[in-house]
């Protein structure tokens, strides 16, 4: 397996500092397996979620990323770091799906949001993809859901994230399984979002991205 020092350096001395600057409360840490394959979905509302992720387990963690991150000047560090490109122009994504897969089946972490996209609107969740339940089937693994709340600002102490139980979709189809985790994240996000803020998003009912490859 490839070593990825960079990943090893930036763990060491990015994230203390993110720590201290941020001060997230991290609940429910322990439903990221210690070992083994799974995957980690949940919301997606600031470019930095995939670090908040990382800070919550020892293990690595690969995160789908949009593409152009590595297309541009910065992309010597993304790659270097494990993130696998995503197109999201592409309705299936078939080589970063097979390079996630892979790095499931070698027993790895994969991180990604099924909104494919920070969520800028009024409605608590875009609508889902289905690469997260897709891959899960298709390699027997878990799926530990998440929601992030609050705000990156400096020292506010109210940014947050909450794992919740994870999910074994093995025995049920693909259509139920992004409904089931749609709704896991949706019960997260109601139940630790500020009442305020929750006031001013839509109660968003579950849509699956019509043309994301169902497979």
């Amino acid at each position: 397996m490839k070593k990825y020092y960079l990943y090893k350096i930036f763990r060491i001395v990015f994230l203390p500092i993110f720590k201290f600057i941020y001060r997230p409360k991290i609940i429910n840490k322990h439903y990221i397996p210690n070992e083994g394959a799974a995957i980690i979905a949940g919301n997606h509302k600031h470019a930095l979620d995939p670090i908040l992720v990382d800070v919550c387990t020892k293990r690595m963690v690969f995160t789908l990323a949009k593409k152009d991150l590595h297309d541009g000047k910065f992309g010597f560090f993304f790659k270097a770091v494990g993130t696998i490109p995503v197109d999201l122009k592409s309705s299936t994504n078939k080589e970063a799906s097979n390079t996630a897969i892979d790095k499931l089946k070698e027993g790895n972490l994969i991180n990604l949001s099924p909104e494919a996209k920070r969520n800028y609107t009024d409605e608590l969740l875009l609508p889902f993809k289905y690469g997260a339940v897709s891959m899960a089937k298709k390699t027997n693994c878990i799926i530990v859901p998440y929601s992030i709340t609050g705000d990156y600002k400096l020292f506010s102490r109210n940014l947050k994230i909450v794992f919740g139980k994870p999910m074994d979709i093995s025995d049920i189809d693909i259509e139920t399984a992004n409904e089931k985790l749609f709704n896991s994240i949706k019960k997260l996000l109601k139940e630790n979002m500020d009442k305020n803020e929750l006031k001013t998003k839509k109660n968003s009912k579950y849509r699956g991205v019509v043309n994301a490859k169902k497979s």
